[in-house]
């Protein structure tokens, strides 16, 4: 039961660092953490589609297009029908897009990414292997957002 506790107040820490950075950024830039992310994503891809872009975000395809809707009334992106394949959309940065990200601060903290890089590669990679498994084992057969916390203990 001790384990559990601290494993739920540990990704409760972090869940509130990620809140908070959230908070900042959106002051700083008027960008959710999620907004920028895509962003990110599409200059990143090149060209893909609403789908390919779901899966590397890890956002639902119906998620998404709500995100992208307002990126899109933003003048941030658009989308632009494929010349090969008209049944598929691509996603393109806009000028505003582009120089949104180039302006924006990091995704992380700043002073959080700079203790980060100071770590032995090593203890970077086991960390980063330990939260994607962590976020594996969490969203294992997850139905819903509500599943993610219920936690059944045995007797």
């Amino acid at each position: 039961m001790h384990m559990m506790h601290d494993l739920y107040l540990a990704l409760r820490r972090l869940q509130r660092a990620s809140e908070i950075h959230a908070k900042r950024l959106g002051r700083h830039s008027g960008l959710t953490p999620i907004q920028l992310l895509i962003l990110h994503s599409i200059q990143a891809m090149g060209e893909g589609t609403l789908g390919d872009l779901a899966r590397r975000v890890s956002v639902s395809q119906a998620t998404l297009s709500t995100i992208i809707d307002r990126l899109e009334k933003r003048e941030l992106l658009q989308r632009i029908r494929s010349q090969s394949d008209k049944r598929k959309v691509h996603l393109a940065l806009t000028e505003s897009g582009l120089a949104a990200i180039q302006a924006e601060p990091a995704l992380l903290p700043g002073d959080f990414l700079e203790r980060y890089a100071q770590l032995p590669d090593w203890e970077q990679l086991m960390l980063l292997a330990s939260l994607q498994r962590v976020a594996g084992l969490l969203e294992e057969g997850q139905q819903g957002p509500a599943e993610l916390f219920d936690v059944k203990l045995e007797a």
